[in-house]
């Protein structure tokens, strides 16, 4: 088939498709050669050549697209009524460029246009108290009296109240999932995805239609909400959350963080002491989250190069669950890649010979296990195999 025939998003899901490729080495033959020269017959012989380093899979990806799979895709796509924002769209969020392994495509449902518009993430916990829920309610609704666009997960618990806070406003809401937009995951919550629609809002996710909900996605989910955002709330959230991952997100992003406090005994409230402690913003009404924005040179909590390594999530978990854990990935091939000096993500990558995004979503577990530790520059090992 001539691909000089092809559309520009047949292009993107066909780099999307080149296997264990980073994303930012993707993105770099793209801005160097152009995205259809990397797939067009004529340029391929220079190209691909100039491109050092490919693989052989990597090169038959260019060399022979699935095109028919790309097609199901797109297909699949339009039959759940989501459209494709890929990189170089009008539509694709500038501030998700910025991260480090940004979706070459968005699959999206309803308002485009808030992409871009001025977002702050908030999550916590599913299995969150009700003081909690309506706490993420009011100060969404607040929020969104102010034009922010509130984005979250469209979980349980805070996620859920963050939702509808902001739908008792006008300004919509972003809700990122961790499957295809086929489904609606949890079940439960097809009607409010249905009123996000409705209401002007927007439902994203970087997964093909058909894509199931999967423990290794939320992680990737999260990197999303936070890259979107200007900053994330944390409402409630234990030690060992999602939650934290987000946070932690937000810190490699450069993103600020905020946090709510609480009883010292309610157990949800552990990952916000936390990161109030780390240097978080605690958040008791919605002015502490406007003023920030109002004065850019307020200090926030960011990763900077003369700060002290921040000590691992998981602190003050439970010995047994952590012992448990450990058993179950002392043995990874990724743990071996990880030094007891900084590793840059890049050299992890490197030598486990595994993509980019599943390294990144499998350092976040390993971190909460307490087995390596983020830093500024990269991962440290804390203990041995």
């Amino acid at each position: 088939m001539n691909n000089n025939s092809k559309s520009n998003n047949e292009y993107w899901l066909a780099l999307r498709l080149v296997p264990r490729l980073a994303t930012h080495k993707k993105i770099a033959l793209v801005e160097t050669f152009g995205l259809t020269a990397l797939f067009s017959f004529n340029d391929k012989p220079s190209v691909l050549t100039s491109a050092n380093g490919l693989s052989v899979k990597q090169l038959c990806a260019f060399y022979q697209p699935n095109w028919q799979q790309i097609s199901q895709i797109i297909q699949d796509s339009a039959s759940c009524n989501s459209e494709l924002i890929c990189f170089d769209h009008a539509y694709y969020p500038q501030l998700l460029k910025q991260i480090y392994d940004p979706p070459l495509v968005i699959f999206l449902q309803g308002n485009p246009l808030l992409l871009n518009a001025r977002q702050l993430a908030v999550v916590g916990s599913r299995a969150a108290s009700a003081g909690g829920r309506d706490t993420a309610f009011l100060l969404c609704q607040q929020l969104a009296q102010y034009s922010f666009v509130i984005t979250s997960g469209l979980a349980l618990g805070i996620d859920a109240a963050a939702h509808r806070g902001a739908l008792s406003e006008s300004t919509g809401t972003v809700a990122v999932v961790a499957t295809g937009l086929d489904q609606v995951y949890p079940a439960r919550h097809r009607s409010l995805a249905e009123q996000i629609i409705k209401s002007g809002g927007t439902i994203i996710s970087e997964f093909v239609p058909g894509t199931p909900a999967r423990a290794g996605h939320f992680p990737k989910r999260n990197r999303l909400i936070s890259g979107l955002s200007l900053g994330v709330l944390v409402v409630e959230a234990e030690l060992k959350s999602g939650s934290l991952i987000t946070a932690r997100c937000a810190l490699e992003q450069n993103r600020d963080v905020f946090a709510i406090p609480s009883s010292i005994e309610n157990p949800q409230a552990k990952g916000c002491h936390w990161l109030i402690k780390q240097g978080a913003k605690l958040v008791e009404q919605c002015a502490d989250i406007i003023d920030e924005f109002a004065f850019a040179d307020k200090p926030s909590l960011h990763l900077k190069s003369d700060e002290p390594p921040l000590k691992p999530v998981e602190q003050g978990i439970n010995k047994g669950a952590n012992e448990i854990n450990q058993k179950g990935l002392c043995n990874d091939a990724l743990l071996a890649s990880v030094g007891f000096e900084i590793t840059p993500v890049d050299k992890v990558v490197l030598r486990s010979e595994l993509p980019v995004e599943e390294v990144l979503t499998r350092l976040i577990m390993l971190e909460l296990s307490g087995l390596v530790t983020a830093v500024p520059g990269g991962y440290i090992r804390t203990q041995s195999i």
